[in-house]
């Protein structure tokens, strides 16, 4: 764990990140995309691939995956319908909570944090997937990324999810693995904490701007 690098006495809220946060979903994407690349008669990707490109929206991850294979991006509207229909048979069936996950938000709501959960994935997913790992019920509010005009690492999800906890950015951490949080974050006025082992699109976490790196939730001192 890396020093923390704020003044956390006067948080009052907590925002955490789903995908590779608290649960890894990656193989949940790598079966979802490869069931429509083969029903729309195309090469299948890899989970090197899914994981360098998850965490910008599903919209992103589609177009990506079809340009990934040579796709003609004429076929993303087939796609988008395929990749809905398979992500609601799939959901949750290839992912696990990470270690350290559940403890980590038990104490964060002991020392009276308001907590919210905002992801760029689809909130139809995001909600069935919380209740199905056991963690619904840490949070107060929920938003996907189709619940605002923008997504992560736009600030307006995370300027919008404060008002929802009633807390003040300067007052709120914001917990997530990836430079899209980060960047959300900080154009937010909100600290952040990011997890070491998550999806920052193949790039080392460390080396994003955030005010320190857990390997476990858990171990998030505040």
């Amino acid at each position: 764990m890396d020093s923390i690098n704020f003044n956390h006495s006067t948080l009052q809220a907590a925002i955490v990140d789903l995908d590779g946060t608290m649960v890894d979903t990656l193989g949940d994407f790598v079966v979802v995309l490869n069931r429509v690349l083969a029903e729309l008669a195309l090469l299948p990707i890899g989970r090197g691939f899914v994981e360098h490109t998850v965490g910008k929206g599903s919209e992103h991850l589609i177009r990506s995956t079809l340009q990934q294979v040579g796709a003609d991006a004429g076929l993303y509207a087939s796609a988008w319908v395929l990749y809905q229909q398979h992500y609601a048979e799939v959901n949750g069936e290839h992912s696990a909570v990470y270690p350290g996950v559940v403890g980590g938000l038990t104490r964060l709501r002991a020392r009276g944090l308001k907590l919210a959960c905002l992801t760029n994935k689809p909130t139809a997913f995001a909600l069935p997937l919380l209740r199905l790992k056991g963690l619904d019920g840490f949070f107060s509010v929920v938003f996907g990324g189709d619940a605002f005009e923008r997504k992560k690492p736009d600030p307006l999800p995370l300027l919008k999810t404060c008002e929802a906890l009633g807390s003040a950015p300067a007052h709120t951490l914001m917990i997530g693995d990836s430079s899209n949080d980060a960047r959300a974050a900080r154009a937010a006025g909100c600290s952040v904490v990011l997890v070491s082992y998550g999806y920052n699109h193949g790039e080392p976490v460390r080396e994003v701007d955030a005010d320190g790196v857990v390997d476990r939730l858990d171990q998030l001192q505040l």
